[in-house]
């Protein structure tokens, strides 16, 4: 069986779009983005969720946002998910 790893998210960006290089002259594009969700709960009170998206945009697509977008602009983006996870000096995940 394989497998498919694709996401679509739309949201504003949190900063503005930073835009690095590697040696090869690859663009990489680093970006925050929030995604907010309203919903009524159970005692019909008007609910906001916020989930907040690092993005990275690599080569062309990565200088075109660090040109064209800055911080609070809308954007959608499509892509594949990746998790990171981080540990502490204790070893604590």
């Amino acid at each position: 069986m394989s497998s498919y790893n694709r996401v679509t998210i739309m949201g504003n960006l949190t900063r503005d779009p930073e835009v690095k290089y590697l040696p090869s002259g690859t663009a990489v594009c680093e970006v925050g983005m929030a995604v907010n969700e309203n919903y009524k709960n159970k005692e019909g009170e008007v609910v906001e969720s916020v989930v907040f998206v690092d993005i990275v945009v690599w080569g062309k697509q990565g200088e075109n946002v660090g040109q064209h977008l800055t911080r609070g602009s809308q954007a959608l983006v499509e892509g594949r998910l990746q998790l990171d996870t981080w540990e502490s000096k204790e070893g604590e995940k």
